[in-house]
């Protein structure tokens, strides 16, 4: 057994690691825009909805739309990402904690 860890002692939690690093906020923030991006390309698989038809659907490229699918790419607006959910049926929430 290695002497050097400690059972039954749970170290700091991952989110204490982020603040300790100073990314927290920014790791939340592209987790969120990645959580969203997942929602609505699974909403589209499920819908048998080709990108051609949701980018007509939200009048525009389907070039744009690959950009607000893109997980990493965080300069979407609010206003895309909820009239993206609108096209699939569902609406985004957001809430202060």
């Amino acid at each position: 057994m290695n002497d050097l860890i400690e059972t039954g002692k749970a170290g700091p939690s991952f989110n204490d690691f982020l603040r300790e690093q100073g990314i927290e906020e920014e790791a939340t923030e592209i987790a969120i825009k990645r959580v969203i991006a997942y929602q609505l390309t699974e909403a589209m698989r499920r819908q048998k909805l080709s990108k051609a038809e949701m980018a007509r659907r939200l009048d525009t490229s389907r070039s744009q739309l690959d950009r607000l699918l893109a997980p990493h790419n965080d300069a979407v607006t609010l206003g895309s990402l909820a009239r993206a959910a609108r096209a699939v049926g569902h609406s985004l929430r957001l809430e202060l904690r």
